[in-house]
């Protein structure tokens, strides 16, 4: 009699299907075995950014994937109405920080995985930490963190003299999203497919109401709030920039929402549906994230083994009427100016960092405040915390042409705020510097030039 599988061989068993037979459809580069299973728990190294609904159907998927080396950033705590759909997480765990509840789940339940907690924002990360990773899975639901993680990922992309992307330097992106009964999963391979930004026509704009609506008349719950965001904190505040991941602020905003809806008689003002009014944040349903966390997983394991070819590049879930699923494929922007080569811009070699930093702002393309600068992994300035902004200070009066080592011509990185749709966001942006009348330039093509 054939001896019962242990837990370790049935739950790797559909895994085991992918990875050790050959197939018609699998990647060109694709070695069926058992030491592919075992490179995929050795090296296989994937950032899940966001541990929300999305976020933590994804972690479960991904550790019962074969994936052992995992690691998680949210900067939220858990709270009571996240309990209905995100099911990592207990009534006794309200107020504890996502991540860190999410990541100790997920080890419980499956074993041999690690995964590292990040408590703190996506911002809060410098370029190295991201660089560690083979694959990034996103589990977001605000377009701004997309946009801001997606900037992160390209800026790894390099490019040859004739601006062809070098693919063994993209860093792969898995892309899943929901909204109610509908979502979406799609794989972003910088240099090769679009990135976010190339498609970032797909999402609507924000719904903005009349300002003498939100002063006079307002009429619904999300009137209130929106008084109490854009009107009311300016005048209490004044000058104080209103911010929507601090919770202090946040329940500011949800109190005086509350006595804006009792004077009106307008019911239906929850601090949730503040957060979402606010931060843009889409209702979710358990099944749909459950739906389009496992396409997302089974991607991210054919980025990482060549099992299989990749969705290509867009696939898009409705199942609010029966179950539709479609995938298209969308064409990379050649003039993105994320995942491109970089904008283009031409200097004098005495330059300072500080103007250099000044001419950000004016850039037509780029209009970008409050800028950091690295270079090939080092900081040359930060604008915080407090502590590396005294530390990099002193090179804001020394030329730019020094500080990259008298290079004529280089890719620098730079973290800042811009304005989109009246709201100011964090971006990352990479810019080719080329020094005027410097030798061995000569003969670069310098088409676009700004």
């Amino acid at each position: 009699m054939a001896a019962e599988p242990t837990a370790q061989e049935s739950r790797s068993r559909d895994l085991d299907k992918l990875l050790l037979r050959p197939g018609n459809l699998v990647g060109p580069n694709f070695e069926p075995g058992p030491a592919l299973r075992d490179d995929l728990k050795e090296y296989g190294r994937v950032l899940v950014v966001g541990a929300g609904g999305l976020g933590c159907e994804l972690l479960k998927d991904l550790a019962l994937s074969g994936f052992q080396k995992l690691e998680v950033i949210d900067m939220d705590r858990i709270e009571v109405s996240n309990l209905n759909r995100q099911f990592l997480f207990r009534l006794e765990d309200v107020g504890k920080p996502k991540a860190e509840v999410a990541a100790k789940r997920v080890m419980e339940r499956v074993g041999g995985v690690n995964i590292v907690p990040h408590f703190c924002r996506i911002e809060d990360k410098e370029l190295e930490f991201y660089s560690k990773f083979s694959i990034i899975a996103l589990g977001l639901d605000s377009i701004e963190a997309r946009s801001y993680i997606n900037s992160v990922a390209c800026s790894f992309l390099e490019y040859d003299s004739d601006d062809s992307a070098l693919e063994e330097t993209s860093k792969p992106m898995v892309d899943g999203g929901t909204e109610g009964f509908q979502g979406h999963a799609r794989v972003i391979v910088p240099g090769v497919t679009p990135c976010f930004e190339c498609t970032i026509w797909l999402f609507p704009p924000q719904v903005k109401f009349p300002l003498c609506t939100l002063a006079e008349t307002p009429r619904t719950a999300a009137h209130c709030i929106e008084y109490a965001h854009l009107i009311k904190w300016d005048e209490v505040h004044s000058g104080k920039a209103f911010d929507p991941d601090d919770p202090e602020h946040m329940k500011w905003v949800y109190n005086e929402a509350t006595k804006r809806a009792e004077l009106f008689g307008i019911p239906g003002v929850t601090y949730s549906l503040t957060q979402g009014v606010v931060k843009n944040i889409i209702p979710a349903i358990a099944s749909t994230n459950a739906i389009i966390s496992a396409a997302c997983a089974l991607e991210t394991l054919k980025i990482a083994s060549g099992c299989s070819r990749t969705l290509s590049n867009y696939l898009t879930y409705n199942g609010a009427e029966g179950l539709h699923t479609k995938v298209t494929e969308f064409v990379k922007d050649k003039d993105c100016l994320v995942c491109g080569p970089g904008v283009l811009i031409q200097l004098d070699t005495s330059i300072t960092l500080e103007k250099f930093i000044d001419l950000l702002k004016e850039h037509p393309k780029l209009l970008l405040s409050k800028a950091s600068i690295t270079h090939r992994g080092k900081s040359l300035y930060m604008q915080a915390p407090p502590v590396l902004e005294e530390m990099t200070r002193s090179n804001l009066s020394i030329p730019l042409f020094d500080l990259i080592g008298k290079i004529p011509k280089d890719v620098v990185h730079a973290i800042g705020t811009t304005t989109k749709n009246d709201k100011k966001t964090s971006c990352l942006r990479k810019l080719r510097v080329v020094f005027k009348g410097v030798d061995e330039i000569a003969d670069m093509d310098t088409a676009g030039e700004t």
